[in-house]
């Protein structure tokens, strides 16, 4: 499986530090990056002569020497890239999680990711999601400061750029980055698995002159969020996602790249990170976390930008709410923490309780039911100081009542309490608005799930079945998600004509 770099086969220090560093042995190197190949879903058949070989100077190739790498991250607790370890990098695993040291520089990175999404890309959905991303970017975004300045104006912009006679490369970082003291080296960016060539064939689209952006831009972002939220709650991620992205590529990356000065600055930024972070929300929708997963990355930055603490607050609990969808009770809590502690007290009451929610999700997960209730108990309290005329971010409007339901509903499932369960999911149903389609779809299989565990299988039957068929009409792979996991509970009852109907109908809805 290797290939030689040349005739000559030379020694790799680099390599031979690391192991020794982390006391690896050869097998045992082998061994780990057979097990982290198959968490992206490559079966990989390495062993002690492998390492031998790459000791000696040959090169593994496609994500292999990125694979390396993250192994060596996780022993040693720091970033490292295919490089470091004296290894080229043909796809690098961290593709797109960079945690961008200027504004422009997490323009080029998040504009790259919308031009490569907007293209005949379908590799780019099917990155992997990587736990070890999440680490950095919280931690930056943690102790990182807000940007001293964002603004462009003629006293920033050179004259070319401003009259549009020099294009500027697109997904070049404008001016050398210096080294943060403390910082984690970043890896040098590559493009995404599918994607290489895409940026040198990208039309110059910053050879016109770079547009004056006022509050009415500004508004007209908020409001396409506003569109575009209620078409996710009613319709499901997949409906219109590709116009999100494409909206983003073509309205928001030129007002990026624009005349603005600090103040309608941060608003854009703040403005495109929420847009961002709901293309990623979307995407984790439709199954393609790990695209989600980097455009909650950027979010996060671009909000830095912006310099929104709470809007920040609110990606790291969407990146903890999807750590739990794929089973990542730790990183979870950890996503969790990190927002509350980023944002204190001086959040919005809903704002607070909706990142308590996300950590009780995380500790449900775990089956940890005193922290898990710890957490829920601070969620009631923090959604119950709210009052009408607060002011709250639009993003937040959905936590009401009725999500606070749904979230203990969750958390008693995933404890296994059954009644409890029911009798959340239940109210939540009962407060829930018609708009937020997708999320009664969720819950009432939450309910289905929650009375087959107390023994109503007839009735459990027939409310999936109703999930059933109002998710024909979702563009949705969460709701298909929830749909298999109650028929994987209905094993022990296979042989019920009620279980035996509802598989039939799940069967030719093309579910199971």
């Amino acid at each position: 499986m290797e290939t030689a770099t040349g005739n000559h086969r030379t020694q790799n220090p680099q390599l031979a530090a690391l192991i020794e560093e982390s006391g690896f042995s050869h097998a045992g190197l082998a061994r780990r990056v057979d097990q982290l190949g198959l968490e992206h879903g490559l079966d990989l058949r390495y062993d002690k002569t492998s390492v031998t070989r790459w000791l000696r100077g040959q090169q593994p190739r496609g994500a292999t020497p990125a694979l390396i790498a993250e192994v060596f991250t996780r022993r040693l607790g720091r970033r490292l890239t295919a490089q470091d370890v004296g290894l080229d990098a043909c796809a690098p695993v961290y593709a797109g999680l960079e945690f961008a040291e200027t504004p422009q520089e997490a323009v080029d990175i998040v504009a790259s990711m919308w031009r490569k999404d907007n293209g005949p890309y379908a590799e780019l959905r099917k990155i992997a999601f990587t736990p070890a991303g999440l680490v950095v970017p919280s931690r930056d975004w943690l102790i990182g400061r807000t940007d001293e300045r964002v603004a462009r104006d003629a006293t920033t912009l050179p004259p070319e750029e401003l009259a549009g006679t020099r294009p500027v490369a697109v997904g070049a970082v404008r001016g050398p980055s210096r080294p943060v003291p403390g910082r984690v080296p970043q890896q040098a960016r590559r493009p995404l698995p599918g994607t290489e060539g895409a940026e040198q064939n990208a039309p110059g689209r910053d050879s016109r002159p770079a547009v004056r952006v006022g509050r009415g831009d500004i508004a007209a972002i908020r409001a396409v969020g506003d569109l575009f939220r209620a078409l996710d709650h009613a319709y499901g991620g997949g409906h219109a996602r590709q116009a999100l992205v494409r909206y983003l590529e073509s309205e928001a990356e030129p007002m990026l790249r624009g005349r603005y000065g600090e103040q309608i600055g941060r608003a854009l930024f703040g403005a495109v990170a929420d847009l961002t972070r709901l293309a990623g929300w979307t995407s984790f929708d439709i199954a393609a976390h790990g695209l989600a997963q980097r455009y909650f990355v950027q979010s996060l930055r671009l909000s830095q930008a912006a310099g929104d603490r709470v809007l920040g607050g609110f990606v790291l609990t969407t990146m903890s709410q999807q750590a739990v969808h794929l089973g990542h009770g730790r990183e979870a809590i950890q996503l969790a923490r990190v927002a509350q502690q980023g944002v204190g007290t001086t959040a919005a009451p809903v704002v607070q309780a909706l990142m308590h929610a996300a950590e009780a999700r995380g500790h449900a997960l775990l089956g940890d039911v005193r922290a898990c209730t710890a957490a829920m108990v601070r969620c009631e309290r923090a959604l119950a100081t709210a009052r009408p005329g607060d002011e709250a971010p639009s993003w937040s409007r959905y936590f009401d009542e009725a999500q606070l339901a749904d979230e203990f509903a969750h958390c008693y499932r995933d404890l296994q309490q059954w009644r409890p369960a029911a009798q959340h999911a239940e109210k939540s149903l009962r407060l829930r608005a018609p708009a937020y389609a997708r999320s009664r779809i969720l819950c009432r299989l939450v309910l289905a799930t929650s009375r087959l565990g107390m023994g109503e299988v007839e009735e459990s039957c027939t409310m999936a079945g109703e999930s059933l068929r109002a998710a024909g009409e979702m563009r949705s792979a969460r709701t298909v998600e929830y749909l298999r996991d109650f028929h994987r509970r209905l094993a022990p009852y296979r042989a019920t004509p009620t279980v035996r109907a509802f598989e039939e109908a799940a069967r030719q809805a093309g579910v199971i």
